[in-house]
């Protein structure tokens, strides 16, 4: 029974087989660390070409708002660039109450 194990261990398709398999393993240019390194990057890649097509629907959102509606374009300008019309004080109140620190 030993001597059958210890046979087909000896066998040389089962030596070829496992110095491959180790080879494609360890040694390949594809190997399993590469793998993961490149399915991790790709999860990553997809997250921020996520964040980046929300982002440019927001914006395209936006844009349209600020080319059809008068209004909508002034309250921007006031909020974002601080601008104000002629003879008119603009003060700014800041929350001290908020947590800086967050």
């Amino acid at each position: 029974m030993v001597k059958k194990i210890f046979s087909f261990f000896i066998n040389k398709y089962f030596l070829i087989t496992v110095a491959f398999v180790v080879w494609l393993i360890f040694f390949d240019s594809n190997n399993i660390v590469n793998r993961l390194r490149y399915n991790d990057k790709l999860k990553e890649l997809k997250q921020e070409k996520h964040f980046y097509l929300d982002e440019i629907r927001n914006d395209s959102i936006l844009a349209q708002k600020l080319l059809t509606d008068s209004l909508e374009l002034e309250k921007f300008a006031r909020e974002k660039y601080m601008m104000k019309k002629d003879k008119e004080d603009v003060y700014i109140v800041i929350d001290s109450t908020v947590d800086r620190r967050q």
